[in-house]
């Protein structure tokens, strides 16, 4: 690893300046390492390495290639609407979701200030939602709003094939009014924010002040 990491450092693919057979073969050479060995320390010492993978693992043709993803949304789908999502749900999606697949992010709404009744900002995420539909075999998530009228910010959680949130959200004209970080699905308290999210059982604590839940809509 340490020679592709050498190479890569000073190039962008294996072979010239384009994805080549070379790059999809060796991807899907160590696809489980990063699926199963490679933590986020080994990635850390490897950025190169890493961000060579994640360029090709997202490229259509190595998707062509290599198969269709190991982890089916449309089971996590399922599930949510059908189990107890804490007793359940949430467990199984942690136990499956293949992150080298799949990338989880947090979702702000980035105008907090402008929010009046929570039933209309509800109706508002719901728009949202309705406006993603092109990505909708892409995405999972969902978001809330929490607080009283005229008090209250709007947040949630999505699970994103691939590793870059734009090109599954920007489908919606109204994309750029959120803001997406993306989360570490290995640290304790991301997996505990997705939780809540998708849970809609806890309040929220924002800039020091407590908001409890009060709507959220789910996208599926």
């Amino acid at each position: 690893m340490k020679t592709m990491e050498d190479h890569l450092m000073l190039n962008t693919y294996l072979v010239g300046e384009r994805v080549t057979l070379a790059d999809i073969f060796t991807a899907a050479m160590v696809s489980r390492g990063f699926q199963f060995f490679f933590d986020k320390a080994w990635r850390e010492e490897h950025p190169s390495v890493t961000r060579w993978y994640e360029t090709v693992a997202n490229q259509s043709i190595y998707a062509d290639v290599a198969g269709k993803p190991t982890f089916v949304i449309d089971d996590l789908k399922r599930k949510y609407s059908n189990d107890d999502t804490r007793e359940s749900a949430l467990p199984w999606f942690w136990e499956n979701c293949n992150f080298e697949e799949y990338s989880l992010y947090m979702v702000d709404f980035m105008y907090n200030e402008d929010l009046t009744m929570t039933f209309m900002s509800a109706n508002q995420i719901g728009g949202f939602f309705t406006r993603l539909e092109a990505s909708r075999k892409y995405l999972f998530g969902a978001a809330s709003v929490f607080g009283v009228q005229n008090d209250s910010v709007i947040k949630g959680a999505f699970v994103v094939r691939g590793q870059e949130a734009t090109p599954a959200f920007d489908v919606a004209p109204d994309w750029e009014s959120y803001k997406f970080t993306k989360l570490d699905h290995t640290k304790p308290e991301d997996r505990e924010f997705v939780n809540d999210m998708w849970a809609w059982d806890k309040p929220i604590e924002v800039n020091g002040k407590k908001y409890d839940w009060a709507d959220g809509k789910v996208f599926k």
